[in-house]
């Protein structure tokens, strides 16, 4: 049985610029190995034994869809966990999304590219915390539905928490940690909406409505610069007229050319729309 197939130069460009039109991933001439095994593995679960005919049943079989959402499920990164980068997340419910509901509005936000959810269940707790889970709508997206099903199950590996991002002391309230898995409180994965969301679909995205806070970080640095500038364009439409965007912490926006301005709010930095 063939455990690996050969993936050359040639081969590896039409599948880069497959995977990259799909979902935006961009893969530099130094991945082709890595890519190569894993488009193999799906290749070959898949029934196939030429990555050339796979390709072409991808690109051209009108049965390829789906196996093209399975191999979107075999690449795309999940890495996350609870209390990632908590200050800037700390800032925004407290000087963004608090005033809001001070004045008897009902924020929104969307966790874009939330992979297995604890980003958007921190914030849910930030909220829970404060008294404002009830009011405020909560969205959480990504393009796996793997990993949605993860965070809809609310059930966690032991690797969801992590020494660089200790749970705070109010955490305890909201989550059961076993040595073995993290379960999330019923109340707060009831609290948040998951959807499957590609962040290349413009007219889905613009399907959700408009924002006051959109979080969307760690993701753009998978992007080719002109893709990370559609998806930026994307969540922009996607921001009410002042708005913030919060990207992570190693990433900037400056280089891509946005119309956001970049703000600095207690020591965190986040973008907002102004027209």
């Amino acid at each position: 049985m063939v455990s690996r197939l050969p993936i050359s130069p040639q081969v590896f460009a039409i599948f880069s610029a497959l995977i990259a039109e799909k979902v935006g991933i961009h893969y530099e001439a130094g991945d082709r190995e890595l890519l190569g095994d894993k488009i193999s593995t799906r290749a070959i679960d898949a029934g196939f034994d030429s990555l050339l005919d796979y390709y072409y049943y991808l690109r051209y079989d009108p049965a390829g869809a789906a196996e093209v959402d399975a191999l979107i499920e075999a690449l795309v990164v999940s890495e996350t966990y609870f209390f990632r980068e908590l200050a800037q997340i700390e800032v925004a419910v407290s000087e963004l999304v608090a005033p809001r509901v001070l004045a008897g509005e009902r924020p929104r936000i969307w966790s874009a590219a939330c992979a297995s959810g604890e980003e958007p269940l921190t914030i849910a707790m930030l909220l829970a915390e404060r008294g404002m889970l009830d009011k405020v709508e909560l969205v959480a997206s990504d393009v796996s539905e793997r990993a949605l099903a993860r965070a809809r199950a609310g059930v966690f590996s032991a690797r969801s928490l992590r020494g660089n991002a200790p749970p705070p002391p109010f955490a305890e309230k909201w989550l059961r940690t076993m040595p073995d898995r993290v379960v999330v409180s019923d109340e707060l994965v009831r609290a948040v909406r998951f959807q499957r969301v590609n962040l290349l679909d413009t007219p889905g995205i613009a399907a959700l409505g408009t924002f006051d806070v959109i979080v969307c970080r760690n993701v753009l640095i998978y992007f080719h610069d002109n893709t990370a500038r559609w998806v930026v364009s994307n969540l922009s439409g996607a921001l009410a007229v002042g708005g913030f965007l919060l990207v992570g912490v190693s990433e900037s926006l400056l280089r891509l050319g946005t119309a956001l301005a970049c703000e600095e709010r207690s020591g965190a930095f986040m973008y907002r729309k102004v027209v």
